[in-house]
């Protein structure tokens, strides 16, 4: 069923909150992902307030879906929607990346409820997810496997490994969301390792593509609910997104793929967030 108009106001609600809370936390921090996390709001928005069948005050409830967060520096979207959600205080956010927070620069499956998996090293997440899809299949299990991945990662020989493991398995209990941005740490993708062409490589490998604009949380939830439709193999939905996305003057710049604003760049980049809803700053006014 499509989603109103009432519905997905109040989803690019959440996810403009999302997106603030990012930009006061790393602010906060001094260190950390700004144009990931900013990129991927919309679509932590759609899974944590529509898509997942999960419980925020029982993290570990046996029926959950499970989101494997394999790109793990971009967490700051994953702990904001998290707080958003109901998992932990939004207030706990600005201890990111301090000493003795549950919130690490690189989660931490031990340190907080509501993770799957520790991640850090790119390309390790297909295969955390697709061992748990076969695992949780095996059990007869209904669950679904939810996998977020960046696009710079696909550089990486494991992840080709864990397609073809999951292609042979014909896994339809397992959705991969590729982050297509556009950029890594060092430069533009097609720059630095061309990718392309992405989706035909994935469809070889006997997975069933869907490519759709990150930032249309219809479009995208459809694209979801198409995945579960698909009962011969696993999904992979290529999400077209902008790195920085709310923020005007870095959006599409990949020297902020790895760098936090200032306090200063915090004012101004929460006033460009708020532009559209004509919200006050508050924090940094």
């Amino acid at each position: 069923m499509a989603l109103t108009d009432t519905e997905i106001a109040k989803l690019e609600k959440h996810a403009e909150g999302i997106r603030e809370t990012i930009i006061e936390m790393l602010v906060e921090a001094k260190s950390g992902h700004t144009a990931g996390p900013l990129g991927m709001a919309d679509i932590c928005t759609a899974f944590y307030f529509h898509i997942l069948n999960h419980h925020p005050e029982e993290p570990d409830w046996e029926d959950r879906d499970r989101l494997i967060l394999s790109n793990g520096h971009i967490c700051p979207v994953r702990y904001a929607a998290m707080a958003h959600a109901g998992y932990f205080p939004i207030k706990e956010c600005l201890t990111l990346r301090k000493f003795g927070s549950r919130l690490q620069g690189h989660p931490e499956r031990l340190r907080l409820p509501g993770l799957e998996t520790t991640s850090g090293p790119l390309g390790e997440g297909l295969s955390q997810a697709a061992g748990i899809a076969y695992a949780l299949r095996m059990d007869g299990k209904k669950q679904r496997v939810y996998c977020l991945v960046s696009d710079g990662e696909q550089e990486e020989g494991n992840v080709w490994e864990a397609a073809m493991f999951a292609g042979k398995h014909k896994l339809h209990n397992l959705t991969v969301v590729m982050d297509r941005n556009n950029i890594q740490i060092d430069g533009m993708t097609e720059d630095v390792m061309p990718l392309e062409p992405i989706a035909d490589k994935y469809r070889a490998f006997n997975w069933h593509v869907i490519e759709v604009d990150g930032h249309d949380m219809s479009a995208f939830i459809a694209a979801v609910d198409e995945a579960k439709a698909i009962f011969e193999k696993p999904t992979i939905i290529i999400a077209h997104t902008i790195p920085g996305k709310g923020v005007p003057e870095i959006e599409f710049d990949y020297r902020w793929h790895g760098k936090p604003p200032t306090a200063e760049e915090g004012k101004r980049f929460l006033k460009e967030i708020r532009t559209m809803s004509g919200k006050v700053p508050h924090e940094y006014a």
